[in-house]
């Protein structure tokens, strides 16, 4: 497999707008070629018969059950509040909008 070229890390450097001096183009390059190098010899290790897994330990979720509780009224959740409007905080209108 060829590795990657110098134009070709200019060409991806212009894509991201990115500007790179000569030294730069040549050190990405071989930076670029030692990664793609590296994901091919683990496509090669994969096989057919191991599932894709996100995680290489089990995990499973630890969140307590929901559970119905009793909360504040509307009328104890505002008791506090400066301002108040149809059962909700009102607040400084910030983007000049009605």
């Amino acid at each position: 497999m060829p590795g990657i070229t110098r134009e070709e890390v200019a060409h991806l450097a212009r894509l991201a707008r990115l500007e790179l001096s000569g030294d730069e183009l040549d050190h990405f390059a071989g930076q670029l070629d030692d990664i793609i190098g590296a994901v091919a010899r683990v496509a090669e290790v994969a096989e057919q018969d191991v599932p894709p897994t996100s995680h290489p330990l089990p995990l499973t979720n630890v969140m307590r059950a929901d559970e119905v509780r009793p909360s504040l009224t509307p009328e104890q959740a505002l008791s506090g509040a400066p301002a108040q409007e149809q059962q909700r905080f009102k607040v400084p209108q910030i983007l000049g909008e009605d």
